[in-house]
């Protein structure tokens, strides 16, 4: 049977501490009630998605809730992040129940970014939203949204605090990793004073932080070396579109040839972004099914949520994407008219 859990009234009045009190309510009184809490990070989840689900879900089992950890179809867990604590217990996403007591959101900027999963918003008996992009468009009953906020470990770390969870070295790993992935280790304008003092108080569980930023951003097959030669070959520096304009592809079947999960695209995009004539950096990585997952960064002059964001996606405003239906010209030539145009 499942447990009664009472969703607060009006949770959000704008105050981004009464939301937090909110959720923290609600998760504490599903541990104690000892209720089913399924929690999912967005499709192909990166070290942020992955490690604010995985450090989430320890923490309220060490509450007393049932905790299912899961991400939408393909359930295929990143290479690069299989060695995060608690990755071993994710379950593939047709296992969990359909209509969950509780429902945890984390770091999808859309219910379209849930797959099939988007459903159990709805069907739970209450969700909540944990996300600190800026194109999130409010959805799920309670909302825990900053899009001030550089990650939502930060946030998921609030939300442990609330649950009077300790943090330790496994828990601490979790958060860490999606911190300095979504800074760029500390380097990118999101990150703030109080991202260094959680990166303190992280550290100060005894974490490897060495070995974890290795993991992240220094270890990649030889392939990739090959991959990244032909791609960066083919880059192109158009500095009269917008504030200028350096793009590239590659595509799922390129990376194979190299050896190479399709995972190892996501990293392109950093690498391209280092052209300073170009405030806008860009690589198209073409999918099995045709499409093209378009990935954007800014140096500060582009606000490419909102690019991405009339293409049908969203993000922040240095690093957005979105997933084009057209072939590889007419997705280059979408994205061209639309810095133009801004």
């Amino acid at each position: 049977m499942s447990a009664r859990i009472t969703t607060p009234r009006n949770p959000l009045s704008g105050d981004l501490a009464d939301a937090l009190r909110a959720a923290s309510a609600v998760l504490a009184e599903a541990a104690d009630a000892r209720a089913t809490v399924v929690l999912s990070g967005h499709v192909q989840p990166d070290a942020d998605a992955l490690g604010s689900t995985l450090a989430l879900a320890e923490g309220l089992r060490r509450r007393g809730a049932r905790v299912l950890a899961t991400f939408p179809g393909p359930f295929t867990l990143p290479a690069s992040l299989g060695w995060l604590p608690g990755a071993d217990g994710l379950v593939p996403s047709d296992s969990v129940p359909s209509s969950p007591d509780v429902f945890v959101s984390l770091d999808a900027a859309s219910p379209g970014r849930l797959g099939e999963l988007a459903p159990l918003l709805e069907r739970a008996a209450t969700s909540i939203v944990v996300d600190h992009h800026a194109s999130n468009p409010g959805f799920g009953r309670l909302r825990v949204v900053d899009p001030a906020a550089p990650a939502t470990v930060t946030l998921v770390a609030d939300l442990l605090d609330g649950l009077g969870v300790t943090l330790d070295d496994s828990l601490a790993t979790c958060l860490y990793a999606g911190l300095a992935a979504d800074t760029g280790s500390f380097r990118f304008g999101n990150t703030r004073p109080d991202t260094h003092e959680l990166a303190a108080r992280l550290l100060s569980t005894g974490i490897d932080h060495a070995a974890i930023s290795r993991r992240l951003f220094d270890t990649a097959p030889f392939g990739w070396l090959g991959l990244l030669s032909v791609v960066t070959g083919r880059a192109t520096l158009e500095p009269e579109v917008g504030d200028g304009l350096v793009w590239t592809w590659s595509s799922a079947a390129e990376a194979g040839e190299h050896g190479l999960a399709g995972e190892q695209l996501e990293a392109l995009v950093d690498v391209i972004r280092s052209a300073e004539e170009a405030d806008v950096a860009c690589v198209l990585k073409g999918q099995p099914d045709g499409s093209w997952t378009v990935s954007m960064r800014s140096r500060g002059a582009t606000d490419v949520a909102r690019i991405a964001m009339a293409l049908g996606g969203g993000g922040h405003r240095a690093a957005a994407g979105y997933t084009s239906h057209l072939d590889r010209e007419g997705t280059i030539a979408a994205l061209r008219e639309q810095l133009r145009a801004r």
